[in-house]
């Protein structure tokens, strides 16, 4: 038990979810007050030790199934499946039944072909007997999935095999057909319902296609192949509709628990220089000995920030996720500003303001700001120098910039020298871009002529690299004198 426990920790650890020492001997103390062969309890345990965000549940969830799924047997069960789950409805006899009426005999109950399959899971829906349903699920697997022993396929593909053979469109089509002509009401409320059963013949087909890919492969290998990313390592590039959709969802209480780590940090730092008067006073209640070093409160102040985001075709998915999470933050600079560009640069400060509809906000930007001059296509060189001619004289020491693109110029000019401008009256420029660096500089990419004139240049792909990067920028640096 302590290995399969061990063992399920490093998958955790794998997927992303955080699970320090600590917490797994807590989840090991738990289990000692835990009943074992109460599974749904022996799962909460482990959840409440050893996972600490709501986000990282799913991936939970995922590696229980593997690391502790049930395993059962339906030896004995197997002929009273085969012979008495069907039942034809319009004579009411059984298959055994028939089989005996026509002389079949012994030996007949020994498969199903697939309509009655069909007409078995039906009527194990109809009558919500779940016992049954498992039974004819791990039938369903027998028949149809195909699993090849020692094959490296994925369950995903087994599951198809096995519900496009079924056919749960028909399945579905012979529920509905039960009901009666009822007010829309009640009939939306019955199609939910009769959903809600075909969902729960996925799952326990999921189940059981993971149970014996398991006892194939061994844990570890099932686990690696249904190992998902964490919503904060999701690739802002490439993701789905349903992805970003998850990320909206985490940005807010994202940035609000990043907030509140922030003000924690700046009500604790003391990197101000040692203050000897208030020092010695405070010696006088240990007999002159300075025990506890006093120091001044360092003078610091929030950073402005300006904010590119090239919002081309390629780059419009990432460069929404920075303007919500930055624009997030922004009770954390003094002045935030934003500009977008394409092969123009427009600002579009004014469409974020406070109390703003985001997504209303984003369609504004795209259909408003002028930030198109000739194709279309990134110029990264244009607008840079647009930028600098236009709000150069903006810029104080306490500005950072911030550059949000993938560096493709489209082999024109880059006019890499306006970042040197830039940064000689700035705090800092950085650079965020989307691509593996190992893209960078391939093809049209001019990343490395302006990698030279940034303070840094950083790989962000996910929000969990986004994060990072918005809390070094935020917490202000006290200025160090000459």
């Amino acid at each position: 038990m302590l290995d399969v426990l061990t063992a399920f920790v490093q998958e955790l650890r794998e997927a992303g979810v955080p699970v320090s020492m600590v917490e797994t001997i807590d989840a090991t103390e738990a289990l000692r007050h835990v009943d074992l062969s109460d599974r749904a309890g022996f799962k909460a345990a482990l959840g409440a030790t050893l996972v600490k965000n709501e986000r990282h549940y799913r991936a939970f969830e995922t590696a229980f199934e593997v690391f502790f799924a049930l395993h059962r047997d339906l030896s004995d069960r197997a002929a009273d499946t085969t012979d008495q789950a069907v039942k034809d409805p319009r004579t009411g006899q059984s298959r055994q039944q028939r089989g005996q009426g026509r002389g079949e005999g012994q030996g007949g109950g020994s498969g199903m072909d697939l309509d009655e399959l069909r007409a078995a899971l039906m009527d194990a829906l109809r009558q919500q007997d779940a016992d049954r349903m498992a039974d004819l699920a791990s039938m369903a697997v027998d028949q149809l999935a195909g699993i090849e022993p020692g094959r490296p396929v994925g369950g995903t593909y087994y599951l198809y095999r096995t519900m496009r053979q079924l056919d749960l469109d028909a399945i579905r089509d012979g529920l509905l057909e039960d009901l009666e002509e009822v007010d829309d009401l009640r009939q939306r409320l019955a199609q939910e319902e009769v959903q809600d059963r075909l969902d729960s013949l996925r799952a326990e087909l999921e189940a059981e296609i993971r149970r014996r890919l398991v006892a194939d492969r061994g844990r570890e290998a099932v686990a690696r192949t249904l190992r998902r990313p964490l919503v904060e390592d999701l690739d802002l590039m490439h993701a789905t509709r349903a992805d970003m959709d998850a990320i909206e969802d985490v940005i807010r209480p994202l940035t609000r628990k990043l907030a509140t780590r922030l003000a924690q940090r700046r009500k604790r730092r003391r990197d101000g220089r040692l203050d000897y008067r208030k020092t010695m006073r405070h010696s006088l209640a240990a007999g002159g000995v300075p025990i506890e070093p006093v120091f001044k409160s360092p003078k610091v102040a929030k950073p402005e920030l300006f904010l590119l985001c090239d919002i081309s075709g390629s780059m419009a998915t990432f460069a929404r996720f920075t303007l919500q999470f930055v624009y997030a933050m922004n009770s954390h600079f003094s002045k935030l500003r934003s500009f977008a560009f394409i092969d123009s640069l427009d600002e579009v400060t004014d469409y974020f303001g406070v109390g703003t509809d985001f997504p209303s906000a984003l369609q504004r930007v795209s259909t408003e700001a002028e930030v198109v001059h000739m194709d279309g296509h990134s110029d990264y060189g244009r607008s840079l120098e647009l930028f600098w001619s236009r709000y150069g004289d903006a810029l104080t020491p306490r500005s950072t910039v911030i550059i949000a693109g993938d560096a493709r110029n489209n082999y024109r000019t880059p006019h890499a020298d306006v970042l040197d401008a830039m940064q000689a009256v700035s705090r800092g420029v950085y650079w965020l871009n989307p691509e593996p660096r190992s893209y960078w500089d391939t093809g049209d990419s001019v990343m490395g002529a302006y990698a030279r004139h940034c303070d840094a240049v950083r790989e962000v792909r996910n929000l969990r690299q986004l994060e990072e990067f918005v809390e070094e920028i935020a917490l202000p640096r006290p200025r160090v004198r000459a």
